[in-house]
């Protein structure tokens, strides 16, 4: 027997089978009437990972190392039939280190338009840019970090601190990127909420804060079909993510059933049998001496069953045929690298001998009609936060002063910091690996000034003035626009000193300063803030001559045309924040960064908050929900107003609460091919000439030796056990049980546009258990819509309630409860305001 300790508080004994993250599970592409659809994908990985000789399979597992290929990441390839190697290429808003790409609204964004549709519409977009590049892996979409808290880093290249809203982008992006032949990557698994110490930070975490909030929306990847999760840097519970049993092994392939390949973040693996034995099946970018050949000696001395290989393999190869129809020869070369502009260019950048150079920018465009989507995503998705005295939309002012270096060209262009690492200009991305090169960036200014001379509006616009000017300036015009923005991303750069992680929520240069001084002489100020999520600005919220206050986020290259759409009411802002926007830092001090370790080698960080972040923090106590908040989680004004009615809930299936939890046995773990021992199958044949440092798969050392840093005898016997293995009580499909997806309850509602001009509502539905216990939050969101009504028109809302929506985690029996003794209810909310409520009946 052994423990998992969950917490400092909670363990679990791991004396029943079915707990143990050992052995690896292995791929079975499941049966079509337990809800999967892998079959087909399966049958044609394993017919080619059966015809691959040892080394060949290897090379399909191991990176070829950092700029070793024109791809940010690439393993090797099968020669002998065709098939080149995989290209893995960052990032979740659009192709990085291309061209003649395009440059999508962050994930936060995305989010913040609160649209299915147009969250598979970036998605189908994505996918056939990174298709139309020759990328096989598209890194993203990310749902770690969730947004634990605001200051992460890289929070916005997700989508939102709410698992559910995260898990609907999640799912969406997913199936809209692989609908176009790229594999999509889900990253990265899993609790990599910040920056500071990511690569060695040590996470605790209970089972059932696991499961309700970060492992949530992986599982609606999973279920979407994602072919591909890639592991964090982090440690949990004191293991590296990429070589944790427990969440690779147990939670990711066995309860949540997922069929594709688990691949390591750049540099996330750390030993060659950990990392093979606790789950890892695609290790990037390849550097160092962990897998390639010594993988291959692993296998040879038994060190690594020759199952586990196999079940690699089959795992690449099923993500693979699972998005590509056709044969594997028909998919596009790669027609760019990711290390150099130039037409010509070394193959092999990183080799210190034997590179030869080629053609290797052919310079496609693959943007398509995309601007039309970006700009539409881009307007959808700013949140009217303040619009007094009905300043919005504009109609034609006789003046207008723009304010601010935000609302500008970076005069340097809009690239010209690399991974976008400086604040000068209009703020459109974060920075980091997250990127893409701009094909252009249309700024605030540039499309204001535009329309200002449609209008005939006298235009003023200053940059860098002392704010005795922007006084004067601001008082000499009908209507002044303030542009003011913050900037987080990646650590591997420091920008302003934010080491990716923002150090406070404050505005940079300068911002809080010019938005007074504009507003203490101009009664119809605007503030536009591009910000990565949520920043301290309650002084302008109460603030009278603030009439109107938009966050606009992250939105790509069409960030201006954006942003005069929803200001001059082309389009009707429908956005809503998809996190809560606090007053000032202190409202979250009780889920905190961690900035400065006690013990900077070995920094553990235990998120005692457990199921409490954002708004089910501030609402732990309903009396003071509005404590230390500007404006709440699903909050976004419109020009029109909308009126709700007839709440209806309709019970399915009697409204039994009970499900059949999955039962029996795997089959024993299948090998493919029979692989030749003899020396000379696994060594490089003679006469060829290696480049250094590229990772090949042959064996360079005896195979009684050992270069990993973990000896076979750290590991159980069960790491070895290759006979059929009881399968996981809450699993059984794609996602988990796919009774977890039988919907239990449709709630309806009607809405109708009260107003003059049309919009679009996006009703919330949010589910309150009342179990007496204070482990649960007071509410979660469980479902919403994307109503668009003409005025006076009427429609209907519809949320469907599944099994998994009304049920908790049980830590003892592993699986989704619904407690017969819970008192239920739901509510109908927009804009922060409740509208409806209905109490549902829970069998027993």
């Amino acid at each position: 027997m052994r423990t998992i300790t969950l917490t400092g508080a909670i363990a679990i004994s791991v004396d029943t089978p079915f707990l143990s993250g050992f052995p690896s599970p292995w791929a079975s592409g499941g049966t079509e009437d337990s809800g999967w659809d892998w079959q087909e994908a399966h049958v044609k990985a394993r017919a080619f990972v059966s015809n691959l000789t040892l080394p060949e399979k290897v090379n399909l597992t191991t990176g070829t190392g950092w700029e070793a290929d024109v791809c940010i990441g690439m393993t090797g390839s099968v020669p002998r039939l065709g098939f080149r190697g995989f290209c893995l290429q960052d990032g979740p808003l659009g192709v990085r280190y291309s061209d003649h790409n395009s440059a999508f609204p962050a994930g936060i964004n995305a989010a913040a338009t609160w649209s299915r549709e147009l969250m598979r519409k970036r998605g189908e977009a994505m996918g056939a840019e990174f298709r139309g590049k020759g990328v096989d892996v598209q890194l993203g979409p990310v749902a770690g970090p969730l947004g634990r808290n605001p200051q992460g880093g890289r929070n916005w290249e997700g989508f939102s601190p709410d698992p559910y809203l995260t898990g609907v982008a999640m799912a969406e992006t997913v199936k809209g990127v692989q609908s176009k032949g790229v594999i999509a990557c889900a990253k990265h698994f899993i609790l990599n909420e910040q920056e500071h110490y990511r690569d060695r930070i040590d996470v605790k975490m209970d089972d059932r804060t696991m499961h309700e909030l970060y492992l949530w929306p992986f599982a609606d990847a999973v279920r979407a079909g994602v072919g591909s999760v890639m592991c964090s840097y982090n440690k949990i519970n004191g293991e590296h993510t990429c070589e944790n049993e427990w969440t690779t092994n147990y939670l990711l392939k066995n309860e949540l059933g997922f069929q594709g390949f688990v691949v390591s973040d750049w540099g996330a693996q750390h030993t060659t049998l950990g990392s093979a034995l606790g789950g890892l099946d695609m290790a990037m970018p390849g550097d160092g001496s962990l897998w390639g050949g010594a993988l291959t000696e692993a296998v040879l001395r038994g060190d690594v069953p020759e199952w586990r290989l196999d079940d690699m393999a089959v795992r690449i190869m099923a993500a693979y045929f699972k998005v590509h129809t056709g044969s594997y020869a028909d998919r596009p070369e790669v027609n760019f690298s990711a290390w150099t502009n130039k037409t010509v260019g070394l193959v092999h950048p990183s080799a210190k001998n034997g590179s030869e150079e080629a053609v290797v920018n052919e310079f496609v465009d693959v943007q398509g009609d995309h601007r039309d989507l970006i700009r539409q995503i881009g307007a959808k998705s700013i949140v009217l936060l303040k619009n007094e005295r009905g300043l919005l939309p504009l109609s034609k002012p006789r003046s207008m002063a723009i304010f601010g270096d935000d609302a500008r060209d970076n005069p340097d262009g809009p690239n010209a910091c690399p991974d976008r690492a400086c604040v000068r200009g209009t703020v459109a991305m974060g920075w980091g690996s997250g990127t893409a090169e701009f094909p252009y960036l249309v700024s605030p200014a540039a499309a204001l000034r535009r329309r200002a001379e449609l209008d005939d509006t006298y235009w003023f616009e200053t940059i860098d003035s002392p704010l005795t000017a922007v006084q004067r300036l601001a008082g000499a015009a009908d209507v002044a626009i303030v542009f003011a923005a913050a900037d987080a991303g990646e650590n591997f750069v420091t920008v302003d000193g934010n080491a990716g992680d923002r150090n406070n929520l404050t505005l940079w240069n300068g911002g809080d300063e010019l938005i007074q001084a504009v507003a203490s002489y101009q009664k119809n100020t605007i503030v536009v803030l591009h910000t990565p999520g949520s920043v301290n600005i309650e002084y302008a919220r109460a603030h009278p001559n603030i009439t109107a206050i938009l966050w606009a986020g992250l939105p790509g290259q069409e960030s201006g045309n954006a942003l005069v759409d929803v200001l001059y009411g082309e389009v009707n802002p429908q956005g809503k924040l998809p996190f809560t926007w606090p007053k000032d830092e202190s409202t979250f001090a009780g889920i905190p960064l961690m900035f400065n370790a006690l013990d900077p080698l070995n920094p553990t960080q235990s998120f005692d908050e457990g199921l409490f972040i954002d708004y089910r923090w501030v609402e732990q106590y309903p009396q003071s929900q509005w404590r230390g908040v500007s404006w709440p989680f699903g909050y976004g004004l419109s020009y029109t107003a909308f009126e709700y009615s007839d709440l209806r809930v309709k019970i399915h299936n009697d409204n039994t609460p009970w499900y059949t939890a999955n039962q029996g046995l795997t089959g024993d773990a299948p090998t493919y091919g029979k692989i030749d021992t003899a020396a000379e199958a696994n060594t490089a044949p003679k006469g060829f000439k290696k480049i250094t440092p590229y990772v090949y798969p042959w064996i360079t050392t005896p195979t009684n030796n050992t270069n990993n840093t973990t000896a076979r005898s750290a590991f159980p016997a069960a790491a070895y056990n290759g006979s059929a293995q009881p399968v996981h009580p809450a699993g059984g499909a794609p996602g988990g049980n796919k009774g977890l997806f039988e919907v239990l309850y449709t709630v309806t509602c009607e809405i109708r546009n009260v107003g003059d001009v049309p919009g679009t509502d996006i009703p919330q539905l949010y589910l309150r258990q009342h179990a007496g216990d204070d482990n649960t939050p007071f509410r979660v969101l469980r479902g919403f819509d994307e109503v668009a009504l003409q005025p006076n028109e009427t429609k209907t809302a519809t949320f469907n309630l599944t099994r998994r929506d009304v049920s908790y985690w049980d830590t003892d029996s592993q699986n989704w409860v619904i407690d017969k003794w819970t008192s239920q209810e739901v509510g109908i909310e927009s804009s922060g305001d409740l509208k409806l409520t209905a109490r549902l009946r829970v069998g027993g």
